[in-house]
């Protein structure tokens, strides 16, 4: 499907995003492996999600998919069956990387596979640590997916992360609920910590002391109730949107603001944008608000070091922003941007640059030269749906249209934004 973006001026409304795509998935995974029922509202039914969904329930789990709500019915840490096929975990990165540390553990084999997509994201970031624990993984596909898992018992390790990456992080706490004896990870720059959150609301036994995580098994994982806030990876994009199209004032409600997902927003107020979380509260652990955003004059800005995992999912769009913005801004130590559904850094320059943009990509980021008039192009997702979307906010300050060449890849994630954005 093509989609058509014209410019626009005046985006006006209170919006509700959908659920958190990353806490959807994780309520799905702990409640397979917790006692008892989980109730999940707010479930985000992209894509990633409903994968999570289809792999749980080949492992033997019964799940409930209504129109208001999804029930996870538990068979608790050693409820799960071995799959009689191959668990397709679609172009979910996080599907892949988090249940292969929770297959590790098991007492049967299985294997894991996914598109052409997950076929080029890098694996060997589990499989070492995953391999230290006990774990025997093999890929026929030199160092992606497909991977095959043979079930081993595991032992706990102490593991110093390479790479600020919360998939990585949680495989490894997961594995370590099925380990003999303690589990340390540390961490030297501080990724989302939802696993860590909920694991700890379904009863395991996690701790962070300054950056040191600790993990002490527990006998069983109990079924919980999960209110899943919006994903403040979908609000950055009409967060963005409501900064740069002219006369806006956008109102996105109930959305997620764990300190560890809000570096957009720090990255806009530091560019003199007008962002503004009112209406904060917490539910089942995570900071929840409302988060209201006004057309501002930016300033461009530079991009690196501990804020980059905070906002590394968001970096395409406020690349669309900084076009806008004063001056030129420096994006650097992104290189995660290059493994993810696409290489973000080279296909956010080529689209963009399609439009006029002048973006140098680096090796590890891109510089963006700021105050720019974009025009109407034809532009490609490369099947990304970050890149989709991007290029529909860049598409509201473009003269003339802007046409987006397979834009229905943002059901991965978001399945409403066109019709979201069409609201406003």
């Amino acid at each position: 499907m093509n989609k058509t973006i014209s410019r626009k001026t005046g985006l006006k409304g209170t919006i509700k995003i959908p659920g958190d795509k990353s806490i959807s998935h994780r309520a799905v995974m702990f409640g397979s492996i917790a006692k008892g029922d989980t109730e999940i509202t707010g479930f985000l039914k992209g894509d990633d999600c409903m994968s999570t969904i289809g792999c749980f329930k080949k492992l033997g789990i019964d799940i409930e998919v209504g129109k208001d709500k999804v029930t996870v019915h538990g068979k608790g840490l050693k409820g799960l069956k071995a799959p009689v096929e191959i668990l397709d975990v679609g172009n979910s990165g996080t599907t892949i990387r988090l249940i292969s540390g929770i297959l590790s553990a098991q007492n049967f084999d299985s294997e894991l596979n996914g598109d052409a997509s997950i076929q080029k994201r890098p694996m060997k970031r589990v499989i070492n640590p995953l391999s230290l624990m006990g774990a025997e993984i093999e890929s026929t596909n030199g160092g992606y997916a497909p991977l095959k898992i043979k079930g081993k018992k595991l032992k706990g390790i102490e593991y110093t992360m390479p790479v600020a990456s919360a998939q990585v992080k949680s495989s490894i706490l997961l594995a370590s609920l099925f380990a003999e004896g303690k589990t340390v990870i540390n961490e030297p720059v501080a990724s989302r910590d939802h696993t860590e959150i909920m694991l700890n609301y379904f009863g395991a036994d996690i701790k962070n002391e300054k950056g040191v995580i600790t993990s002490t098994p527990v006998e069983e994982l109990y079924g919980k109730n999960i209110e899943v806030p919006g994903d403040i990876s979908s609000a950055a994009f009409f967060i963005a949107a409501g900064l740069i199209v002219p006369n806006s004032h956008i109102i996105i409600e109930n959305v997620g603001i764990n300190p560890t997902r809000t570096g957009i927003i720090d990255a806009f107020k530091a560019m003199g944008g007008y962002v503004n979380i009112i209406n904060e509260r917490k539910s089942g652990g995570e900071l929840v608000g409302d988060i209201e955003v006004k057309t501002s004059h930016l300033k461009a800005t530079t991009l690196e070091g501990s804020i980059i995992p905070r906002m590394i999912d968001e970096i395409p769009v406020f690349a669309v922003a900084a076009l806008c913005a004063e001056g030129t801004t420096y994006v650097k130590d992104a290189e995660e941007l290059k493994v993810k559904e696409s290489n973000r850094i080279a296909t956010m320059s080529q689209e963009l640059g399609k439009m006029g943009a002048v973006i140098t990509e680096t090796e590890d980021g891109m510089i963006i030269e700021g105050g720019q008039r974009l025009k109407g192009s034809t532009v490609y997702s490369h099947l990304d749906h970050r890149v989709a979307m991007s290029c529909a906010v860049a598409g509201l300050i473009a003269g003339g249209a802007t046409t987006i060449e397979e834009a229905d890849c943002v059901g991965i994630s978001f399945p409403d934004f066109y019709e979201m954005l069409e609201k406003l």
